[in-house]
C-alpha cells in the first residue's frame, strides 16, 4: 500500500480530523460543537497566546503603567473585538445588517465590561447591489451607532463580482476602555453564583426565519437586535466587582454560551425551564420548526452570572432598563456536574443541555 506523503503529513499535523471533515460546513459557523472545534483545534493552536485562549467576547488589552495615570492607579484595559456579519436576509423585522452590525460588537465589548470608544467599520458589496439598498443600511449602522453613543471613525470598501456577496457583508471591529473596578470574566464564573437573562431568549433567530419563510403569526416576532451598553452600565453599577460573568448569547443561544462559561471555568449551571422568559409566539414558532429556543441566537440579550449578595440589585437594574422589562434569574452556578449544562424541566425532570451539534439556524448574524 501506497500513501502520498504530503497528504499524510497534513494529516497528522492539522489539529482538525480532516479525515472527518475535508470541507467547511455551515455548522462550523452556528456557533455550538463545530464551531468550537474548529476555534479550539485550529485557530487557538495557531494564534497561540494568554488573550486570545480566555475566548471572551473580546480581547481585554493592558496598556504600560506609563499611559494609565487618569485612571486611578489600577492602569487603563483596552476592549477590542471583531465582527462579521453575514445575515440573509439583510432586512428583517426588528433590524437589519446594518445595525445588527454595529449591535453586534457594541454588544462584545460591553460583555468585557466596556464603554465603546469607536468602530470601524469593512463593507463587502457584490456587484449590482441596489444604491438604495446600500444607503438604507449605512444609515441605520449611523443611527444604530449615535444611539449607542460612539461613532464609526475609519472603515473600507470592496467591491466583488456579481453572484460572489449576496449583496453585503459586513466587518464591524470596535475598541472600548474598562473603568477601574471592573472585572468580569469566563473564569469568574463559581459554586453559588447566579445566572440572570435581561428577557425574552430566542426573538432574533425566529424572527430571520419568519421572514425567509414567510411565516405569519397572530402578533409579528421582531428581533431584539439592540445595543446593549447602556444596560450593563447599569447592571456594573448595581452589582460592582459581585458581576463575574457577562455573555451575549447569540449564535447557539443560551445553551452554547452556558456550555462554554462552565467548560472554560470548570463549574456546573443549571437552569430552571420554567423561570427562562420566552414570547408564547416564539414558543410555539420553534416547535413547528422544531427548534429548541435554548439554541436559537439573540442580538439583543445579556446573561449575567452574579454573586448571590447582589443578584436582587443588578435584577432589579435590569427591570429598570426598557432592554431588561423581563429580565429574570434563570437558574445557578453549582459544584455539581463540572463543564456541563444541566435544566431542571417544567415536569421536574433534569435533563442535559449540550453544546448545538450541527446548524439550526444558518446565516442569523
Amino acid at each position: 500500500m501506497t500513501t502520498n506523503t504530503p497528504d499524510l503529513l497534513t494529516a497528522l499535523s492539522c489539529p482538525i480530523p480532516i479525515s472527518d471533515y475535508p470541507t467547511v460546513l455551515m455548522a462550523h459557523g452556528g456557533g455550538g460543537s463545530l464551531s468550537q472545534m474548529l476555534i479550539e483545534r485550529m485557530f487557538l493552536q495557531a494564534f497561540d497566546n494568554p488573550t486570545l485562549e480566555l475566548m471572551h467576547d473580546g480581547a481585554v488589552i493592558n496598556l504600560p503603567p506609563a499611559m494609565s495615570e487618569e485612571n486611578q492607579g489600577e492602569g487603563t484595559r483596552l476592549a477590542f473585538s471583531t465582527d462579521s456579519f453575514v445575515v440573509n436576509p439583510l432586512f428583517f423585522p426588528g433590524g437589519d445588517i446594518g445595525s445588527l452590525a454595529v449591535h453586534g460588537t457594541v454588544n462584545d465589548l460591553a460583555m468585557c465590561g466596556a464603554r465603546p470608544l469607536g468602530l470601524s467599520a469593512g463593507l463587502i458589496l457584490e456587484e449590482g447591489l441596489p444604491m438604495d439598498d446600500l444607503w438604507r443600511v449605512v444609515q441605520s449602522m449611523q443611527g444604530a451607532a449615535q444611539k449607542a453613543g460612539v461613532s464609526i471613525v475609519t472603515g473600507d470598501t470592496k467591491v466583488v463580482d456579481r453572484g460572489k456577496g449576496d449583496g453585503v457583508f459586513i466587518n464591524t471591529t470596535g475598541i472600548g476602555l474598562i473603568p477601574a473596578g471592573v472585572h468580569v470574566s469566563p473564569l469568574r464564573a463559581q459554586p453559588g453564583d447566579l445566572v440572570l437573562i435581561n428577557g425574552d431568549i430566542a426573538d432574533h433567530g425566529i424572527a430571520i426565519m419568519s421572514m425567509r419563510e414567510g411565516l405569519e403569526f397572530e402578533t409579528a416576532i421582531e428581533s431584539d437586535s439592540a445595543s446593549l451598553n447602556d444596560l450593563v452600565e447599569g447592571v456594573l453599577a448595581a452589582g460592582g466587582e459581585h458581576v463575574h460573568v457577562l455573555r451575549d448569547p447569540t449564535r447557539g443561544g443560551v445553551a452554547s454560551a452556558l456550555n462554554e462559561i462552565a467548560q472554560k471555568a470548570g463549574v456546573g449551571v443549571q437552569l430552571v425551564e420554567k423561570q427562562i422568559p420566552i414570547q408564547e409566539q416564539v414558543r410555539g414558532a420553534c416547535e413547528i420548526l422544531g427548534f429548541d429556543p435554548l439554541y436559537v441566537a439573540n442580538e439583543g440579550k445579556c446573561i449575567a452570572i452574579v454573586a448571590p449578595e447582589a443578584a436582587d440589585e443588578v435584577l432589579a437594574a435590569m427591570r429598570a432598563h426598557p432592554l431588561g422589562e423581563n429580565a429574570a434569574i434563570i437558574g445557578e452556578v453549582v459544584a455539581e456536574h463540572p463543564r456541563r449544562v444541566f435544566m431542571r424541566s417544567r415536569i421536574g425532570g433534569l435533563r442535559v443541555v449540550d453544546m448545538l451539534s450541527g446548524e439550526q439556524l444558518p446565516r442569523i448574524c
